[in-house]
C-alpha cells in the first residue's frame, strides 16, 4: 500500500475527475500521433502497438484487455482507489485512442518529431494522472509500487522496461521507426523522472 503524509494538502474529487480526463487527453493524443507515424512505445501500450501492428485489433481494444491481469495487483499494493482511477483512466484511454482521428488528421508526420513532441504529451499526461494517484495500469502500477515500496523512481525503472519493449519492437518495425520510438520513451520517461518525485509535490487524494 503506498503511504502519504496525513498533514499533506489533498486533492479534491473534482480536481481528481479534472486530472484523469485531461491526462489521459493529453496520453492518448501521443497515442493517435504515434499510430499514424508507426511508432510504439513502452509497458502495456507497447504491448497494445506491437498487438495493433501484427495483428490489426484496434490498439483501444488490445490495450484495455492486456491491462486486465494488473488490477488485482493494484487493488493489493495499492489500494481500492487507486484501482479504481486506473481502471477509468484505462478506459478513457482505450477509448480517446480511437476517436482522435474523426476529429483531427494528420496529412504527413516526421517520425522523429512525432516521437518528441508525442512523448513529451504524453510524459506531461502521465505525471497528471500520477500525482492524482492514478496510472494506466500494468508497468506504471509496478514502476510506482516500487518507487513507493523501495524508493526507486518510476520513471528509471519504466525506462529500462520501456527500452526492452522497443528492442523487440525491432522485429515488427522498420529502424527508424524503432530509432524515434526510443526517442519518444526518452522523452516520456523524462518527464516523469524530473517531475515526479514525493518532495517535491505532497497532495494527495481525499478518502
Amino acid at each position: 500500500m503506498s503511504t502519504v503524509d496525513p498533514q499533506a494538502p489533498r486533492h479534491s474529487l473534482i480536481e481528481d475527475i479534472f486530472a484523469i480526463v485531461v491526462g489521459t487527453l493529453l496520453v492518448s493524443f501521443g497515442i493517435a500521433m504515434f499510430k499514424q507515424a508507426g511508432l510504439l512505445t513502452g509497458s502495456t501500450a507497447g504491448l497494445a502497438f506491437l498487438t495493433y501492428y501484427v495483428t490489426g485489433i484496434p490498439f483501444g481494444v488490445a490495450f484495455f484487455v492486456i491491462n486486465l491481469p494488473f488490477y488485482y495487483l493494484a487493488f493489493m499494493r495499492m489500494g481500492w482507489r487507486f484501482t479504481v482511477k486506473t481502471f477509468c483512466a484505462v478506459g478513457l484511454v482505450s477509448a480517446m485512442s480511437e476517436t482522435h482521428t474523426h476529429f483531427i488528421s494528420f496529412a504527413a508526420v516526421d517520425p522523429f518529431y512525432t516521437g518528441l513532441l508525442g512523448g513529451l504529451i504524453m510524459g506531461v499526461g502521465f505525471l497528471a494522472l500520477f500525482r492524482h494517484q492514478a496510472s494506466l495500469g500494468g508497468v506504471n502500477i509496478l514502476a510506482l509500487y516500487v518507487q513507493d515500496r523501495y524508493g526507486i523512481r518510476a520513471g528509471k525503472l519504466q525506462m529500462a522496461i520501456d527500452l526492452t519493449i522497443l528492442a523487440v519492437s525491432y522485429f515488427v518495425i522498420d529502424g527508424k521507426a524503432m530509432l524515434a520510438s526510443v526517442v519518444g520513451a526518452v522523452a516520456i520517461n523524462a518527464v516523469i523522472w524530473m517531475n515526479h518525485r514525493r518532495d517535491r509535490y505532497v497532495a494527495w487524494s481525499a478518502p
